[in-house]
Formats: C-alpha cells, sequence, structure tokens
C-alpha cells in the first residue's frame, strides 16, 4: 500500500491538472449540518482525496497565553481519549495516509491525504474527525511537547535571522495580536497548563469557526456524504471575533540589536495589507518588479549585483486577516550597513515616486501568468487555495481571475497604489548584527 501511494504522491508533483487553469475551477460550497463552510473541487485525474479543515485559531487567538495555539496544535495527533498516539499513526500509516497539522498566525489546520480506493476510508475519515475535535490532551505528552518547544525558543534566540524576524514583528505590532508569533515566549510555554489548552480548544476548534475544504476523486454526493463524517464530532460553536485592524507608526523607528556575527541583517516594513484588499494585483504586481521576482527584481539587481552589497535582498506583502506587513530584507557585512541600508531606503523611495518602466510590467506580467499553473498543478496546492479562499472569505473565482486581474493593472495602478500604502517616513526597520 505505501509503495502504492508513494509512487501516486509522486504523480501529483508533475502538471496533471495544468488542463484545469484552462477553464474555471468548478468550486461547490455548502455547510455541514453542524454548520463548517466546505468547499470542493471534483477531479478524476488520479485516485487521490486531498482535505484540509482550517479554524481561525492561530497565534492571533493566543490572548495573552502565547503559544497556546501551537502547542494545542501540537497535540491534536498525541490522543482522543479511544485512541493513543500510537494507535492513530499506526492507522494512517497502514492504509498510506498522510495526517498534517499546524498552526500559523492566523489559522491553525488539520490535512489529510489518501487514495480514493482506500477500503477502510471510512475508519480513516472517523480517526481524522476524532483528532480534530476530540483531543486528549494527555499530561505526558504536554510536558514532551513544550520541552521540544522550550529547545526551539532558546534556539531562536541564538539564530540571527530569528533575532531579526521576532523583534521586528514585536515592534511592528507592538499593540496588537501579531506582535508575538505561534512560538510564544518561555513565560507563557512554562505556564500553559492542560486547562489552558482544552479552553482554548473548546472555544476555536468549531464548526462555525471552521471551513473545510477537498478536493479530488469523488462526486459531489460523496463529498457531501464524507464532509459530514470529517466534521461530525464538532461542536457548533461560535465564529471567532475578528483580529483587530493593525495600524501603522506615526513616524519611523530604528531598532538596533547587537549580535555576533560577520552579516548584519537589516528588515524593515509596515502592516499595509488585508487578504481581499482591492489594492493587492497592483501592488502583488508593483513588488514583483521592486524585490519580488529574485534576479530579475530591481533590488536584486543593483543592491546586488550592481552593488555588490547583498548576497540576497527581497521584499514582499503578505497579506493577513488584519493588515500583514510589507516587508524589505538583505544581509549585508557589517562594515556596508550604512552604505547598503541608504540605498534600500532610496530604491524604495524612487519606486514609490517614480513607478516602474513599461518593459518591467511587461516583463513581469509575463512571468506571473506564465508560472500561474505551476500553482495549481496537484490537487494538494488546490486544495490549500481552497482553503484560502474559504478561509479569508475571497471570491470564488479567485484562481480563475487572477492572471486577468494581473494583466489589467497599469503602471499608473501600481504608483497610486504605493504611494497610498506604502510611506517609507514611517517604516520599522530592525538591524541586528555586531554593526548594530
Amino acid at each position: 500500500m505505501m509503495n502504492k501511494m508513494k509512487w501516486m504522491l509522486a504523480l501529483t508533483s508533475c502538471a496533471v491538472l495544468l488542463t484545469q487553469s484552462a477553464f474555471a475551477l468548478d468550486i461547490k460550497t455548502w455547510k455541514t449540518s453542524n454548520g463548517v463552510e466546505v468547499l470542493f473541487v471534483e477531479s478524476h485525474d488520479l485516485p487521490m482525496i486531498d482535505v484540509r479543515l482550517a479554524f481561525k485559531a492561530g497565534s492571533s487567538r493566543d490572548g495573552e497565553l502565547y503559544g497556546v495555539s501551537r502547542l494545542v496544535s501540537a497535540l491534536l495527533v498525541e490522543g482522543t481519549g479511544d485512541y493513543s498516539s500510537e494507535d492513530i499513526a499506526e492507522n494512517f500509516e497502514s492504509v498510506g495516509a498522510e495526517l498534517g497539522h499546524d498552526s500559523l498566525r492566523d489559522m491553525a489546520f488539520v490535512s489529510l491525504r489518501s487514495l480514493s480506493d482506500t477500503q477502510p476510508w471510512e475508519k480513516v475519515i472517523d480517526l481524522f474527525a476524532r483528532v480534530s475535535a476530540l483531543p486528549s490532551f494527555p499530561q505526558d505528552a504536554i510536558e514532551r511537547d513544550r520541552k521540544s518547544m522550550l529547545i526551539s525558543l532558546a534556539n531562536r534566540k541564538k539564530e540571527i535571522s530569528s533575532v531579526a524576524e521576532d523583534t521586528f514583528y514585536k515592534n511592528l505590532y507592538k499593540n496588537h495580536a501579531y506582535k508575538i508569533g505561534r512560538a510564544g515566549t518561555t513565560k507563557t510555554m512554562q505556564a500553559i497548563t492542560q486547562k489552558d489548552l482544552k479552553q482554548f480548544h473548546s472555544q476555536y476548534y468549531v464548526a462555525n469557526n471552521a471551513t473545510l475544504s477537498l478536493m479530488g476523486d469523488l462526486t459531489l454526493e460523496k463529498a457531501k456524504f464524507y464532509a459530514e463524517q470529517l466534521t461530525k464530532y464538532l461542536k457548533a460553536g461560535q465564529k471567532a471575533k475578528p483580529v483587530a485592524a493593525a495600524k501603522m507608526a506615526d513616524q519611523g523607528e530604528t531598532i538596533k540589536v547587537p549580535f555576533k556575527t560577520s552579516q548584519t541583517h537589516i528588515i524593515q516594513g509596515l502592516p499595509v495589507m488585508r487578504r481581499g484588499d482591492a489594492d493587492y494585483y497592483a501592488l502583488y504586481l508593483g513588488n514583483h518588479i521592486l524585490g519580488g521576482s529574485g534576479f530579475s527584481s530591481r533590488l536584486m539587481q543593483e543592491i546586488r549585483e550592481n552593488r555588490g552589497l547583498s548576497y540576497s535582498v527581497y521584499s514582499y506583502f503578505l497579506p493577513m486577516e488584519s493588515n500583514g506587513p510589507f516587508q524589505m530584507a538583505l544581509q549585508t557585512k557589517n562594515h556596508q550597513v550604512a552604505e547598503a541600508s541608504q540605498l534600500l531606503n532610496q530604491m524604495l523611495t524612487d519606486f514609490i515616486k517614480e513607478g516602474p518602466t513599461a518593459a518591467e510590467i511587461d516583463h513581469s506580467k509575463k512571468n506571473i501568468t506564465g508560472s500561474f499553473p505551476l500553482k495549481i498543478d496537484s490537487n494538494k496546492k488546490i486544495v490549500e487555495y481552497l482553503s484560502l479562499i474559504g478561509f479569508y472569505d475571497l471570491p470564488l473565482d479567485y484562481l480563475d481571475s487572477f492572471n486577468e486581474k494581473i494583466l489589467a493593472v497599469t503602471a499608473e495602478d501600481i504608483k497610486e497604489a504605493f504611494s497610498r500604502r506604502v510611506k517609507p517616513d514611517q517604516l520599522i526597520r530592525v538591524i541586528v548584527g555586531e554593526a548594530s
């Protein structure tokens, strides 16, 4: 069974579903009897089924107990009352099914991949439903996972990239739920109790706070039946309150963190964009030109290729439930920090003022639209996009209309959106290294 499963998984990495990019994905939506929103795409190209059950239960819902969402997610597979962690692993392994789970800033999810011709499929579904809804949070597993996460936290303080990232978010989102990531803090991770874990799970892992995405070798009738089975143990509950809006600082700030290293890390940015933002396509295309397209980007060409100031330099927008960051970053030798930082800022200012050239727009549009089919060339990728669409309440034609909307963006759209949304004098800048 496992050899067959591995062979089928290898096939999904090929462009088997590229033909789907030529026409609209037929996304069916409905709600289960207990209130879970479902998105489903039928595809019989492969005998595979992909499932993702997402909850508004990421670290933005931790409150003051930073890290509780991550610990809850980690402990889902450590027992369900009737099944031990060994039972759970063996049952999925025996039929070649893959179980996944994770917690991010906005979202926590449980995922499943399996062959559609798996004989005990109903048993797999029932166990998935139990893992999601009925974790037992055994105390020995809590202590084991807590210890592992505390070690991870200690290691983050020794890694310059993690120090830079953590410092950046803490200062960018000073009074906001995004300020501490899923790793939590040493103090709060030590304080989390079994009661806290059960309380978090019972509040957020509920039907009205969930989105179920299904993709693969199922009929609509079967998908509706399986959706009920996959979510049958979830209590109705309440949808989580929206994450509060994140605001830009009134003025920019530079935070310097001493760190013994030969390469200083610089991160700077602003909270700018939510998922579904009207400016998304203009900002996305503009950033592709500025710093989001690897070696062809302006930042890489000037700062690395022409000046030799950095091996890696990039920028990106990360839209989230609240205003996610626009971020620029590079690493440079300690004696080049001032020059590299000044050039980074100047290139941003120039881009906002002048906008992109016609040649840059044409090249980036071809690059983005030409590579787009690779984003949806497997069941797994499509189910992740379905989850994104449902979780953030994006239009059902989000994937089908993506290229069309990118192609419609003009130079003036980019210039206007960047001028209105990206404020260089309000940048939060973090510099980590000996030069600090």
